[in-house]
């Protein structure tokens, strides 16, 4: 069974995590995935989206959804042109902060992740994989 694929680009705005995960959403239950996996990836997008867009200066970041032709995994990229180390800070915030728990949760809920050079754009992909339950 060949793999599935799915790409989409947003405008660079706090607005674009809604769609993002709205998008993931949609597609991931045409592909009848279980609402698990769908709610979890939802969540990946949004987190890897609002890092893109609030710490790279992109005009725009390029999504894709990436299911393995067995159906077992799932691979969430998020591309942006910005010139962000690689990879990407992991910190821990404190009690009263409001940001910086994003890269926490990708690496709780994720099976694995990283970043590295994008080949799509000129700056970085920071991916997540996900154990894709049907």
């Amino acid at each position: 069974m060949p793999r599935r694929e799915h790409w989409f680009v947003l405008p660079a705005l706090r607005t674009s995590a809604r769609s993002a995960r709205d998008t993931v959403r949609d597609r991931l239950r045409a592909w009848k995935l279980s609402g698990d996996t769908c709610g979890d990836a939802a969540l990946l997008v949004s987190e890897l989206t609002t890092n893109a867009v609030l710490h790279t200066g992109t005009g725009h970041v390029l999504c894709g959804l990436t299911l393995t032709g067995d159906e077992r995994r799932l691979r969430i990229e998020v591309h942006d042109e910005g010139s962000d180390p690689i990879p990407p800070s992991e910190r821990r915030a404190g009690l009263d902060e409001e940001c910086g728990r994003g890269l926490f949760l990708v690496s709780q809920l994720a099976h694995s992740w990283g970043s590295a050079r994008s080949t799509r754009c000129q700056g970085k992909v920071v991916w997540a994989e996900l154990t894709a339950g049907a």
